[in-house]
């Protein structure tokens, strides 16, 4: 109903109204009482405010007198017995009803509003609680019980019967009486209508409300509850609290340490509850055997390297454990600041062995293992390409073609080499070059067959060609030797 609270609800019957919020706060936020007992701690408080123009009167709004300290305890009483337990809601929770309207009973007013306001807040009650007051006006043997009185008949009548429950029974009584007794007919009778009445009531609220809230306010607090080791609770808190106050600065959340190990951690902020889990996580973490971490290289010694796992928290690599190879040092493989993958292999006490060479290994293993299966997947999916038609075979453009070899694998490459200035020259016809590309290694002068026609050549359509140093180009590995 109000947009700005945990939960609100606005209860009317007749002529009295009740205005019922509610605020979740974390077990800090709960009330501390001195008793003869010692010290304890309250964590659901229901404060009950009758202003004087409720009632159509003026007066100065004071502190609370007994009528507020009485109708606030009952209805107080009548809504603990169906609160969750503290894992269920670690939530401390206070209600505070404002009396808008009064011509009835109030207290019962305030009773449904609660119920309604912790289902608001999200609060998983054990069921919806609904109260009401019963009347008596007696005259001799002759009576009549009334349900849910108004204030003149409050005033004339000889009782004041109030019977606060959920549909499964009574959380809470009170009774006012005028005269000497009461017999157990009247008592009976007077149970059996505040039953029917308080299951009359029950409908109406369940058809309005008749669970928790899935969704809290965006304003309301959340708290998660984690257990931590009681040797790391020092860890937690800090040098004169330093660690602690620090997390609530950073996150802006607020943290509840128990002697138990138990922490609760609020925040309207998701993103700043989540940060501040993460950093208490760190902090009070404790290494498991077999377990994988992304630790920090913090110092290098000459038999390996020390490794932070958590903040506080360091482990010995060893230099045997650093890679599968031999490692001659440690800094050949590592350096401070450096971030590394590290398996815990063993603890004993407060040393704490580790090892990148078992990861190493257990990768290569993974490999190993998904490569064939990629293969036959690979091969099973290719696509099979049709059988080629065939075709005939090519007849050569010209009759040179012939002696050229059909397929590379018969090909032969000639590669030349450097020749020197100094060495003679050796002029040679254009047509009468040596054709190194024969497969059968036998060099053939390039140019037509024996027996054909050809163009005379030109008088300066002569080509230079240097000599190696030594004579003449000898054999080529697999061809045929140059001819001077």
């Amino acid at each position: 109903m109000l947009p700005r609270t945990h939960g609100s609800a606005l209860f009317t019957r007749g002529e009295t109204q009740a205005l019922v919020t509610a605020t979740l706060g974390t077990a800090d936020d709960g009330q501390r009482l001195e008793s003869y007992e010692g010290e304890q701690r309250k964590n659901f408080m229901l404060h009950y405010n009758f202003p004087p123009f409720s009632v159509g009167e003026t007066g100065r709004m004071t502190g609370t007198g007994r009528r507020e300290i009485g109708h606030g305890a009952l209805a107080e009483r009548a809504i603990s017995a169906v609160l969750p337990s503290i894992e269920e809601s670690p939530y401390s929770m206070r209600i505070v009803s404002d009396i808008l309207e009064s011509n009835g009973s109030s207290s019962m007013a305030s009773v449904c509003g609660a119920s309604l306001a912790l289902y608001d807040a999200g609060i998983p009650l054990k069921g919806s609680v609904a109260g009401v007051a019963m009347g008596l006006v007696k005259e001799g043997d002759d009576y009549a019980i009334l349900t849910d009185i108004a204030g003149a008949e409050d005033h004339y009548g000889d009782m004041d019967f109030k019977v606060a429950g959920t549909r499964k029974g009574i959380t809470a009584l009170q009774m006012d009486i005028k005269i000497g007794g009461l017999t157990r007919e009247i008592l009976q009778q007077a149970m059996e209508q505040a039953r029917r009445g308080r299951l009359f009531l029950l409908d109406k609220m369940d058809a309005v409300l008749d669970g928790p809230r899935k969704e809290r306010s965006a304003y309301a607090p959340r708290i998660e509850t984690i257990m931590i080791p009681t040797d790391k609770i020092r860890d937690l808190i800090g040098k004169g609290g330093a660690t602690i106050r620090g997390i609530i600065e950073q996150t802006g959340a607020k943290i509840d340490v128990d002697d138990s190990g138990k922490v609760s951690v609020a925040s309207s902020d998701a993103d700043g509850l989540k940060r501040a889990l993460e950093i208490i996580g760190n902090i009070t973490a404790v290494p498991e055997i077999g377990k994988v971490y992304l630790g920090k290289v913090v110092r290098l010694a000459e038999f390996g390297a020390f490794v932070e796992l958590f903040p506080g928290t360091d482990g010995l690599l060893h230099i045997s454990e650093i890679a599968e190879h031999r490692v001659k040092e440690v800094k050949d493989e590592l350096r401070e600041g450096d971030q590394v993958m590290v398996k815990v292999l063993a603890i004993e006490g407060n040393r704490i062995k580790l090892s990148r060479k078992a990861l190493i290994r257990e990768q290569k293993a993974k490999l190993a293992q998904t490569s064939p299966a990629a293969e036959e997947v690979s091969e099973a999916e290719a696509p099979v390409a049709p059988p080629a038609a065939p075709s005939a075979p090519a007849r050569p453009r010209h009759e040179y073609d012939e002696k050229q070899p059909r397929s590379n694998q018969s090909t032969i490459l000639i590669e030349g080499g450097d020749f020197d200035e100094d060495e003679g020259t050796v002029e040679i016809e254009e047509g009468d070059e040596p054709n190194f590309n024969r497969a059968d290694g036998v060099p053939v002068t390039a140019g037509p067959p024996t027996g054909a026609g050809r163009p005379p050549a030109a008088a300066n359509n002569r080509r230079r060609r240097r000599r190696r140093p030594g004579g003449g180009g000898g054999p080529r590995p697999g061809g045929g030797g140059h001819q001077a």
